[in-house]
């Protein structure tokens, strides 16, 4: 039998009013009686049905994600998963908005963000860029009472309430234990691609790495990353001119996106041995170089739970509702050739 607000009234020893303000995160408990009233829920496993309770309020939730406009494989994926959410509105009682700006870029986010709060919505989830001026704006939505969770590359100086994506840090340290596996004994130079520096995810990613590359694999040396900024023709030349520079490469770790344009390098150069390779984000890009032999490993995030996990947390925020952590944990998926889904 499922637990009732009276059966939390009773375990916390309080009136039903007092739940009712905590369920609500309404004024007028006081820090102890809310503690006491939030181990209450816990300890009965007490999971409210907002779903029922806003399906008679006739409630609709607005919200609006922001998303990079370049031509990165996985931002579309994610892209493509918002919209899919879109597709749900009518049953999940959302009504989301795409607002796409240019990646890499903090000006346009800041106007996004600040465009986003003159609307009020119920939430704003978006694709961060590591700036000041971008945590200040996301600031002023928390100011105005509008949560904020960060997709993919988190902000964590700011007021955002959640972030939806994975360890980047654990990532890197995973690619390079992988890749050091890989790329073998003999010493050698390793290349490491990225987008932008100026997003958190790619240098927490080269963090990790690293870390790991430093304590395990000292005989594999780290050249200067390229920044190819997900263009694919631009990181396609990039790389061209990396390999005739250093012919020796042992291994290849590309830690953003414009994976299109290294396999379209890797597949013109003739390498003594070919560079191991991991990548970031399983596309039809790199399923392709797995099959085709030029890459041994990729890390996948799932993007559809990360666009689900955004608006679950966004909804729990707009009822001041709890969410599960444990759902809302983005799992590192590694994919090689053998077990490809």
């Amino acid at each position: 039998m499922k637990p009732t607000v009276h059966d939390i009234a009773t375990a916390a020893g309080v009136s039903l009013a007092t739940v009712d303000r905590v369920l609500n995160r309404r004024p007028g408990v006081s820090a102890r009686t809310r503690e006491k009233v939030d181990a209450a829920i816990a300890s009965l496993g007490f999971v409210r049905d907002m779903a029922a309770a806003n399906l008679a309020k006739g409630r609709t939730y607005p919200l609006v994600f922001i998303l990079p406009s370049n031509d990165n494989s996985f931002m579309r994926l994610m892209e493509a998963e918002v919209r899919s959410a879109m597709q749900r509105s009518a049953l999940e009682r959302t009504d989301i908005r795409i607002l796409a700006v240019p990646a890499f870029d903090t000006v346009p986010l800041v106007a996004a963000l600040d465009r986003a709060a003159g609307e009020k919505p119920a939430g704003v989830a978006l694709v961060a860029v590591d700036a000041p001026e971008v945590i200040t704006a996301v600031n002023r939505l928390a100011d105005a009472g509008i949560p904020v969770v960060t997709l993919v590359s988190d902000l964590p100086a700011s007021r955002r309430v959640h972030y939806a994506g994975i360890d980047n840090i654990a990532a890197g340290r995973t690619a390079a234990g992988l890749l050091g596996r890989f790329a073998g004994e003999r010493a050698g130079p390793i290349a490491v691609l990225a987008g932008s520096m100026l997003v958190r995810d790619h240098r927490e990613r080269l963090d990790g790495f690293r870390q790991v590359m430093a304590e395990s694999y000292p005989h594999l040396r780290l050249l200067n990353v390229v920044e190819g900024r997900d263009d694919p023709a631009t990181v396609e030349q990039l790389l061209l001119d990396l390999f005739c520079e250093h012919g020796d490469v042992r291994g290849i770790y590309s830690l953003g996106a414009g994976n299109r344009g290294l396999i379209k390098a890797l597949r013109q150069t003739v390498f003594e041995r070919r560079p191991a390779v991991i990548a970031h984000e399983l596309t039809e890009t790199t399923r392709l170089g797995l099959i085709e032999g030029l890459v041994d490993a990729v890390l996948n995030q799932d993007a559809g739970h990360e666009v689900r996990s955004a608006i679950r947390v966004l909804k729990a925020e707009a009822d001041g509702s709890h969410v599960l952590a444990a759902q809302e944990r983005i799992r590192i998926d590694i994919f090689l050739k053998d077990n490809l889904p």
